[in-house]
Protein backbone atom coordinates (compact mmCIF):
# COMPACT_ATOMS: atom_id res chain seq x y z
CA UNK A 1 0.00 0.00 0.00
CA UNK A 2 1.22 3.66 -0.76
CA UNK A 3 2.73 4.94 2.65
CA UNK A 4 3.67 8.00 4.05
CA UNK A 5 0.36 9.22 5.46
CA UNK A 6 0.04 13.32 4.93
CA UNK A 7 -1.58 14.26 8.71
CA UNK A 8 -2.61 17.41 7.68
CA UNK A 9 -5.60 15.76 5.20
CA UNK A 10 -6.66 12.83 7.66
CA UNK A 11 -8.52 14.86 9.43
CA UNK A 12 -11.86 12.87 9.40
CA UNK A 13 -12.91 9.66 7.43
CA UNK A 14 -16.50 10.38 6.19
CA UNK A 15 -18.77 7.46 4.03
CA UNK A 16 -17.54 6.86 0.15
CA UNK A 17 -19.20 9.39 -1.88
CA UNK A 18 -21.57 8.08 -4.73
CA UNK A 19 -19.13 8.16 -7.97
CA UNK A 20 -18.89 8.35 -12.05
CA UNK A 21 -17.91 5.55 -13.97
CA UNK A 22 -14.35 7.42 -15.44
CA UNK A 23 -11.48 4.56 -16.60
CA UNK A 24 -8.37 5.37 -17.70
CA UNK A 25 -6.94 4.82 -21.41
CA UNK A 26 -3.89 2.78 -22.76
CA UNK A 27 -0.84 5.47 -21.77
CA UNK A 28 2.32 5.26 -24.29
CA UNK A 29 5.19 3.74 -21.92
CA UNK A 30 6.99 6.24 -19.95
CA UNK A 31 10.30 5.23 -19.02
CA UNK A 32 10.09 4.84 -14.84
CA UNK A 33 11.53 7.62 -13.24
CA UNK A 34 11.40 9.98 -16.12
CA UNK A 35 10.84 13.59 -15.69
CA UNK A 36 9.33 16.61 -17.21
CA UNK A 37 10.72 19.27 -14.95
CA UNK A 38 10.63 21.76 -17.85
CA UNK A 39 6.79 21.34 -18.15
CA UNK A 40 5.99 22.03 -14.87
CA UNK A 41 4.88 25.16 -13.93
CA UNK A 42 4.56 25.87 -9.70
CA UNK A 43 2.22 27.23 -7.55
CA UNK A 44 -0.15 27.84 -9.84
CA UNK A 45 -2.88 26.76 -8.21
CA UNK A 46 -2.13 28.98 -4.94
CA UNK A 47 -4.68 31.62 -4.49
CA UNK A 48 -6.77 30.57 -7.66
CA UNK A 49 -10.70 31.33 -7.65
CA UNK A 50 -11.40 28.34 -9.27
CA UNK A 51 -9.97 25.71 -6.56
CA UNK A 52 -10.70 27.58 -3.39
CA UNK A 53 -14.41 27.12 -4.52
CA UNK A 54 -13.49 23.57 -4.93
CA UNK A 55 -11.95 23.53 -1.37
CA UNK A 56 -15.06 25.21 -0.12
CA UNK A 57 -16.74 22.53 -1.44
CA UNK A 58 -14.66 19.53 0.11
CA UNK A 59 -15.02 21.36 3.17
CA UNK A 60 -19.13 21.08 3.13
CA UNK A 61 -19.01 17.92 1.52
CA UNK A 62 -16.17 15.88 3.20
CA UNK A 63 -15.02 17.79 6.45
CA UNK A 64 -11.93 18.61 5.06
CA UNK A 65 -9.67 20.74 6.93
CA UNK A 66 -9.40 24.27 5.11
CA UNK A 67 -6.28 25.55 5.61
CA UNK A 68 -4.85 21.91 5.05
CA UNK A 69 -6.18 21.75 1.62
CA UNK A 70 -4.66 25.57 0.94
CA UNK A 71 -1.85 24.12 1.79
CA UNK A 72 -2.10 21.02 -0.71
CA UNK A 73 -2.48 22.74 -3.79
CA UNK A 74 -0.36 25.41 -2.90
CA UNK A 75 2.03 22.88 -3.60
CA UNK A 76 0.46 21.04 -6.72
CA UNK A 77 2.07 22.42 -10.27
CA UNK A 78 -0.03 23.20 -13.44
CA UNK A 79 1.26 19.80 -15.96
CA UNK A 80 1.48 21.45 -19.06
CA UNK A 81 2.60 17.56 -20.35
CA UNK A 82 -0.91 16.62 -19.49
CA UNK A 83 -2.26 19.10 -21.42
CA UNK A 84 -0.47 18.67 -24.27
CA UNK A 85 -0.88 15.15 -24.18
CA UNK A 86 -5.33 15.28 -23.78
CA UNK A 87 -4.96 17.86 -26.56
CA UNK A 88 -6.43 16.42 -29.95
CA UNK A 89 -4.04 16.85 -32.86
CA UNK A 90 -4.70 19.28 -35.55
CA UNK A 91 -4.12 16.87 -38.10
CA UNK A 92 -5.71 13.42 -36.42
CA UNK A 93 -3.82 10.66 -37.44
CA UNK A 94 -5.24 8.07 -39.83
CA UNK A 95 -7.25 4.85 -37.58
CA UNK A 96 -5.73 1.82 -38.22
CA UNK A 97 -6.40 -1.25 -36.74
CA UNK A 98 -3.12 -3.51 -38.31
CA UNK A 99 -1.07 -0.85 -36.86
CA UNK A 100 -2.61 -1.01 -33.14
CA UNK A 101 -3.02 -4.62 -33.38
CA UNK A 102 0.60 -5.37 -33.73
CA UNK A 103 1.20 -2.96 -31.05
CA UNK A 104 -0.58 -4.86 -28.16
CA UNK A 105 -0.43 -8.58 -30.10
CA UNK A 106 3.49 -8.63 -29.46
CA UNK A 107 5.32 -11.66 -28.52
CA UNK A 108 7.01 -9.38 -25.75
CA UNK A 109 3.79 -8.82 -24.22
CA UNK A 110 2.34 -12.61 -25.18
CA UNK A 111 5.24 -14.08 -23.18
CA UNK A 112 4.27 -11.63 -19.66
CA UNK A 113 1.15 -12.38 -20.31
CA UNK A 114 1.90 -15.83 -20.36
CA UNK A 115 4.43 -15.32 -16.87
CA UNK A 116 1.87 -13.48 -15.10
CA UNK A 117 -1.23 -16.08 -15.74
CA UNK A 118 1.16 -19.03 -14.64
CA UNK A 119 2.18 -16.82 -11.66
CA UNK A 120 -1.19 -16.13 -10.45
CA UNK A 121 -2.99 -19.22 -11.43
CA UNK A 122 -5.17 -19.51 -8.28
CA UNK A 123 -5.64 -16.02 -8.16
CA UNK A 124 -7.42 -15.95 -11.54
CA UNK A 125 -9.29 -19.12 -11.28
CA UNK A 126 -10.88 -17.75 -7.86
CA UNK A 127 -11.66 -14.15 -9.61
CA UNK A 128 -13.59 -16.56 -12.22
CA UNK A 129 -15.34 -18.63 -9.63
CA UNK A 130 -16.30 -15.64 -7.87
CA UNK A 131 -16.93 -13.04 -10.51
CA UNK A 132 -17.43 -15.21 -14.05
CA UNK A 133 -14.92 -13.14 -15.36
CA UNK A 134 -12.41 -15.67 -17.57
CA UNK A 135 -8.48 -15.68 -16.72
CA UNK A 136 -7.65 -14.33 -20.47
CA UNK A 137 -9.80 -11.39 -20.68
CA UNK A 138 -8.41 -10.12 -17.16
CA UNK A 139 -5.24 -10.92 -18.57
CA UNK A 140 -5.97 -9.40 -22.06
CA UNK A 141 -7.12 -5.75 -20.05
CA UNK A 142 -3.60 -5.69 -17.69
CA UNK A 143 -1.35 -6.60 -20.38
CA UNK A 144 -2.76 -3.85 -22.72
CA UNK A 145 -2.97 -1.46 -19.89
CA UNK A 146 0.94 -1.94 -18.77
CA UNK A 147 2.10 -4.96 -19.70
CA UNK A 148 1.59 -6.38 -16.43
CA UNK A 149 2.61 -3.68 -13.96
CA UNK A 150 5.83 -2.97 -16.14
CA UNK A 151 4.11 0.93 -17.54
CA UNK A 152 1.95 2.16 -14.86
CA UNK A 153 2.96 6.08 -15.82
CA UNK A 154 5.23 8.69 -13.79
CA UNK A 155 3.08 11.70 -13.31
CA UNK A 156 1.84 13.16 -9.69
CA UNK A 157 -1.48 11.91 -9.70
CA UNK A 158 -2.48 15.12 -8.04
CA UNK A 159 -0.87 17.06 -10.53
CA UNK A 160 -2.31 15.96 -13.40
CA UNK A 161 -5.91 15.43 -12.35
CA UNK A 162 -5.82 19.27 -10.78
CA UNK A 163 -4.68 20.70 -14.00
CA UNK A 164 -7.01 18.57 -16.22
CA UNK A 165 -9.65 19.89 -13.63
CA UNK A 166 -9.06 23.33 -13.31
CA UNK A 167 -6.94 23.72 -17.17
CA UNK A 168 -8.17 21.80 -19.40
CA UNK A 169 -7.67 22.49 -22.93
CA UNK A 170 -10.36 24.71 -25.21
CA UNK A 171 -12.00 21.32 -26.67
CA UNK A 172 -15.84 20.63 -27.65
CA UNK A 173 -15.75 18.49 -24.77
CA UNK A 174 -14.12 20.99 -21.99
CA UNK A 175 -16.71 21.60 -19.89
CA UNK A 176 -17.62 17.08 -19.87
CA UNK A 177 -14.12 16.58 -19.38
CA UNK A 178 -13.50 19.10 -16.66
CA UNK A 179 -16.51 17.74 -14.71
CA UNK A 180 -15.12 14.29 -15.09
CA UNK A 181 -11.82 15.11 -14.12
CA UNK A 182 -13.17 17.41 -11.00
CA UNK A 183 -14.98 14.22 -9.66
CA UNK A 184 -11.99 11.80 -10.06
CA UNK A 185 -10.19 14.47 -8.38
CA UNK A 186 -12.38 14.81 -5.13
CA UNK A 187 -12.37 11.24 -5.07
CA UNK A 188 -8.83 10.85 -4.96
CA UNK A 189 -8.61 13.11 -2.13
CA UNK A 190 -10.99 11.47 -0.22
CA UNK A 191 -9.68 7.62 -1.32
CA UNK A 192 -6.19 8.78 -0.28
CA UNK A 193 -7.65 10.32 3.41
CA UNK A 194 -9.78 6.91 4.23
CA UNK A 195 -6.48 5.31 3.04
CA UNK A 196 -4.17 6.94 4.79
CA UNK A 197 -2.13 7.92 2.07
CA UNK A 198 0.08 11.10 1.60
CA UNK A 199 -1.47 12.43 -1.53
CA UNK A 200 1.64 14.11 -3.09
CA UNK A 201 3.31 10.54 -3.26
CA UNK A 202 0.99 8.50 -5.47
CA UNK A 203 1.88 8.02 -9.27
CA UNK A 204 0.00 7.57 -12.35
CA UNK A 205 -0.67 8.04 -15.97
CA UNK A 206 -1.24 11.74 -16.95
CA UNK A 207 -4.87 11.31 -17.14
CA UNK A 208 -4.45 10.20 -13.37
CA UNK A 209 -5.10 6.21 -13.76
CA UNK A 210 -3.12 4.35 -11.58
CA UNK A 211 -1.56 1.13 -10.67
CA UNK A 212 -1.33 -2.41 -12.36
CA UNK A 213 -5.06 -1.85 -13.87
CA UNK A 214 -4.85 1.63 -14.51
CA UNK A 215 -8.08 2.55 -12.35
CA UNK A 216 -8.72 6.24 -12.02
CA UNK A 217 -9.64 7.28 -9.13
CA UNK A 218 -13.57 7.10 -9.43
CA UNK A 219 -13.05 3.49 -10.03
CA UNK A 220 -10.71 2.82 -7.66
CA UNK A 221 -13.77 4.31 -4.85
CA UNK A 222 -16.62 2.27 -6.73
CA UNK A 223 -14.82 -1.28 -8.06
CA UNK A 224 -11.39 -1.93 -6.36
CA UNK A 225 -11.29 -4.68 -3.37
CA UNK A 226 -8.77 -6.15 -1.22
CA UNK A 227 -8.14 -9.62 -2.93
CA UNK A 228 -4.88 -10.40 -1.49
CA UNK A 229 -6.79 -11.20 2.17
CA UNK A 230 -4.69 -7.91 3.74
CA UNK A 231 -7.91 -5.87 3.42
CA UNK A 232 -6.33 -2.98 2.18
CA UNK A 233 -6.43 -2.23 -1.82
CA UNK A 234 -2.86 -1.50 -3.63
CA UNK A 235 -3.60 -1.51 -7.33
CA UNK A 236 0.61 -0.80 -7.66
CA UNK A 237 1.84 -3.45 -5.97
CA UNK A 238 -0.78 -6.04 -5.50
CA UNK A 239 -1.65 -8.27 -8.44
CA UNK A 240 -4.28 -9.71 -6.71
CA UNK A 241 -5.90 -6.80 -5.72
CA UNK A 242 -5.30 -5.75 -9.54
CA UNK A 243 -6.84 -9.40 -10.78
CA UNK A 244 -9.89 -9.09 -8.14
CA UNK A 245 -10.62 -4.96 -8.98
CA UNK A 246 -10.71 -5.59 -12.70
CA UNK A 247 -12.98 -8.92 -12.33
CA UNK A 248 -15.13 -6.19 -10.06
CA UNK A 249 -15.40 -3.94 -12.54
CA UNK A 250 -16.67 -6.46 -15.41
CA UNK A 251 -18.99 -8.01 -13.18
CA UNK A 252 -20.21 -4.63 -12.41
CA UNK A 253 -20.46 -3.13 -15.46
CA UNK A 254 -22.52 -6.62 -16.76
CA UNK A 255 -19.98 -9.54 -18.14
CA UNK A 256 -22.14 -12.48 -18.96
CA UNK A 257 -20.68 -15.41 -18.05
CA UNK A 258 -20.00 -18.06 -20.69
CA UNK A 259 -21.30 -15.60 -23.47
CA UNK A 260 -18.98 -14.67 -26.56
CA UNK A 261 -17.22 -11.33 -27.33
CA UNK A 262 -17.20 -11.34 -30.64
CA UNK A 263 -18.51 -13.37 -33.56
CA UNK A 264 -16.74 -13.56 -37.07
CA UNK A 265 -18.73 -12.66 -40.19
CA UNK A 266 -18.48 -14.32 -43.78
CA UNK A 267 -15.61 -12.44 -46.04
CA UNK A 268 -17.98 -12.42 -49.26
CA UNK A 269 -19.00 -9.16 -50.90
CA UNK A 270 -23.34 -9.45 -49.20
CA UNK A 271 -21.40 -9.64 -46.04
CA UNK A 272 -19.42 -7.06 -46.30
CA UNK A 273 -21.42 -4.63 -47.62
CA UNK A 274 -24.54 -5.29 -44.47
CA UNK A 275 -21.56 -4.60 -42.30
CA UNK A 276 -20.14 -1.63 -43.86
CA UNK A 277 -23.74 -0.13 -44.19
CA UNK A 278 -25.01 -1.20 -40.09
CA UNK A 279 -21.78 0.05 -38.58
CA UNK A 280 -22.80 2.98 -37.24
CA UNK A 281 -19.85 2.88 -34.34
CA UNK A 282 -22.33 2.34 -31.38
CA UNK A 283 -20.77 0.35 -29.09
CA UNK A 284 -23.62 -0.77 -27.22
CA UNK A 285 -25.38 -3.63 -28.95
CA UNK A 286 -28.56 -2.68 -30.71
CA UNK A 287 -28.98 -4.80 -34.30
CA UNK A 288 -30.85 -7.97 -33.49
CA UNK A 289 -28.95 -10.81 -35.31
CA UNK A 290 -31.94 -11.86 -37.27
CA UNK A 291 -32.24 -8.23 -39.19
CA UNK A 292 -29.00 -8.34 -40.11
CA UNK A 293 -28.83 -12.38 -41.66
CA UNK A 294 -31.78 -11.08 -43.10
CA UNK A 295 -30.29 -8.34 -45.06
CA UNK A 296 -27.46 -11.06 -46.62
CA UNK A 297 -24.91 -11.12 -43.75
CA UNK A 298 -23.56 -14.64 -42.81
CA UNK A 299 -22.38 -15.74 -39.70
CA UNK A 300 -18.90 -17.40 -39.98
CA UNK A 301 -19.26 -19.26 -36.93
CA UNK A 302 -20.13 -22.90 -37.39
CA UNK A 303 -21.22 -23.77 -33.61
CA UNK A 304 -23.29 -20.50 -33.51
CA UNK A 305 -27.07 -21.72 -33.06
CA UNK A 306 -28.55 -19.29 -35.32
CA UNK A 307 -32.17 -20.14 -34.79
CA UNK A 308 -31.45 -19.91 -30.38
CA UNK A 309 -29.51 -16.54 -31.41
CA UNK A 310 -31.92 -14.69 -33.95
CA UNK A 311 -33.01 -12.21 -30.94
CA UNK A 312 -29.16 -11.36 -29.96
CA UNK A 313 -28.47 -8.37 -29.83
CA UNK A 314 -25.11 -7.02 -31.76
CA UNK A 315 -23.53 -3.77 -32.90
CA UNK A 316 -21.02 -3.81 -35.87
CA UNK A 317 -17.61 -3.82 -35.25
CA UNK A 318 -15.64 -1.84 -38.02
CA UNK A 319 -11.33 -2.20 -37.96
CA UNK A 320 -10.12 0.43 -40.56
CA UNK A 321 -6.77 -0.07 -41.88
CA UNK A 322 -5.57 2.33 -44.70
CA UNK A 323 -4.20 0.36 -48.06
CA UNK A 324 -6.89 -2.87 -47.30
CA UNK A 325 -10.13 -3.45 -46.92
CA UNK A 326 -12.20 -2.47 -43.71
CA UNK A 327 -12.33 -5.54 -41.38
CA UNK A 328 -15.80 -6.26 -39.62
CA UNK A 329 -17.04 -8.48 -36.77
CA UNK A 330 -20.55 -8.72 -34.87
CA UNK A 331 -19.64 -7.52 -31.08
CA UNK A 332 -21.73 -8.84 -28.25
CA UNK A 333 -22.73 -7.77 -24.99
CA UNK A 334 -18.90 -8.70 -23.24
CA UNK A 335 -17.53 -6.68 -25.91
CA UNK A 336 -19.26 -3.78 -25.15
CA UNK A 337 -18.40 -4.73 -21.22
CA UNK A 338 -14.84 -4.06 -22.58
CA UNK A 339 -15.38 -0.90 -24.08
CA UNK A 340 -16.63 0.54 -20.85
CA UNK A 341 -13.17 -0.05 -19.63
CA UNK A 342 -12.52 2.32 -22.27
CA UNK A 343 -14.61 3.40 -25.08
CA UNK A 344 -13.08 1.92 -28.23
CA UNK A 345 -13.06 -0.22 -30.56
CA UNK A 346 -9.61 -1.19 -31.07
CA UNK A 347 -8.93 -1.45 -27.47
CA UNK A 348 -11.69 -3.73 -26.92
CA UNK A 349 -11.09 -5.76 -29.48
CA UNK A 350 -7.06 -6.03 -28.89
CA UNK A 351 -8.09 -7.17 -24.83
CA UNK A 352 -9.69 -9.83 -26.50
CA UNK A 353 -7.00 -11.02 -28.78
CA UNK A 354 -4.13 -10.38 -26.40
CA UNK A 355 -6.34 -12.95 -24.01
CA UNK A 356 -6.75 -15.25 -26.25
CA UNK A 357 -3.26 -15.70 -27.39
CA UNK A 358 -2.03 -15.95 -24.04
CA UNK A 359 -4.36 -18.59 -23.59
CA UNK A 360 -3.36 -20.25 -26.54
CA UNK A 361 0.63 -20.09 -25.40
CA UNK A 362 -0.54 -21.21 -22.41
CA UNK A 363 -2.52 -24.70 -23.35
CA UNK A 364 0.36 -25.16 -26.12
CA UNK A 365 2.43 -25.03 -22.69
CA UNK A 366 0.39 -27.62 -20.98
CA UNK A 367 0.25 -29.77 -24.24
CA UNK A 368 3.76 -29.89 -24.71
CA UNK A 369 4.08 -30.57 -20.31
CA UNK A 370 1.52 -32.92 -20.63
CA UNK A 371 3.65 -35.14 -23.68
CA UNK A 372 6.66 -35.13 -21.87
CA UNK A 373 5.37 -36.53 -18.88
CA UNK A 374 3.27 -39.05 -21.02
CA UNK A 375 6.12 -40.07 -22.31
CA UNK A 376 7.57 -43.47 -21.80
CA UNK A 377 10.44 -43.60 -19.75
CA UNK A 378 14.16 -43.79 -20.82
CA UNK A 379 15.38 -47.31 -21.04
CA UNK A 380 18.56 -47.40 -18.25
CA UNK A 381 21.78 -48.11 -19.29
CA UNK A 382 23.19 -51.43 -18.64
CA UNK A 383 25.50 -52.24 -16.05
Amino acid sequence: MFMATSPAIAQSAGKKPPVLLAQGQPQPAVPQGQTFEEEIIPQRYANNADVNAFINDMVARYDFDESALHSLFTGVSYSATAVKLVTPSPSPSVKNWRVYQSRFLDQVRINAGARFWRANQATLQRAYEEFGVPPEVIVGIIGVETIYGRFMGNFRVLDALTTLSFDYPNTANRADRQATFRKNLEDYLVWTRDSQIDPTTVLGSYTGAIGIPQFLPSSIVQYAVSYDGNKQIDLRTSQADAIGSVANYLRQNGWENGRPVVWKIGSDAGSLGVAQAAADGQPEPHWPLSQLLRAGLLLNEPDVDIASEAGTPVTVVDLPSPGRGTEFMLGLKNFYVLTRYNRSFFYALAVYQLGQRVKAQMEAGDATNNAVNNAAPPVAASQ
